[in-house]
């Protein structure tokens, strides 16, 4: 058995379109090698931090994320005949490689829907605006019902009522 603790930059692509650690940032391994009958049994945490922006007002979100590891990296002799299966992970001339096993517990401890706050109220629907900057913004939004009545008082045209009667009626 032997313990490892390092830290290393980041490979490229840990993390998802919204959220990840940055290629070359930090990660630090604390992690455990063991020998075992079929092969090396790596166990222990990697930690970073991980950016992206957050779903409901786009702001940068920065998340420290520590998750555990545990991979078996199996002797090619001891791999069955014929198994082409993708995760089987391999020791190869005596070395083993750890990214596609560190890639593949980052991504899974990673939110799924990141936000900078857990009350973050997000943007304005009618316009944008960052709704955490201005609680009280609103829109007066009519009611959909009255739509055709509102073109005719934004025209500045009187409607029939507003001469009070027909336009025959005034002729007489």
């Amino acid at each position: 058995m032997r313990k490892v603790a390092r830290t290393v930059p980041a490979p490229s692509e840990m993390g998802t379109e919204v959220i990840g650690i940055p290629e070359g940032a930090e990660l630090e391994l604390k992690l455990r090698l063991e020998a075992v009958m079929e092969g090396v049994l790596v166990s222990g945490t990697v930690s970073g931090v991980a950016v992206g922006e957050c779903i409901r007002c786009l702001e940068e979100v920065r998340l420290p994320l520590e998750t555990s590891i545990a991979e078996l990296f199996s002797y090619p002799e001891n791999r069955v005949a014929e198994d082409d299966d993708e995760d089987v992970r391999l020791v190869e001339e005596d070395l083993i490689n750890l990214e596609p096993a560190l890639r593949d517990a980052v991504v899974l401890a990673l939110p799924f829907q990141p936000v900078c706050r857990e009350d973050c109220p997000g943007l304005c629907s009618e316009c944008g605006a960052r709704l955490a900057d201005d609680p009280g913004h609103q829109h007066e939004i009519a009611d959909p019902r009255w739509a055709a009545l509102q073109g005719i008082l934004a025209d500045g045209v009187p409607g029939p009522a507003a001469d009070g009667g027909r336009d025959d009626e005034k002729e007489s």
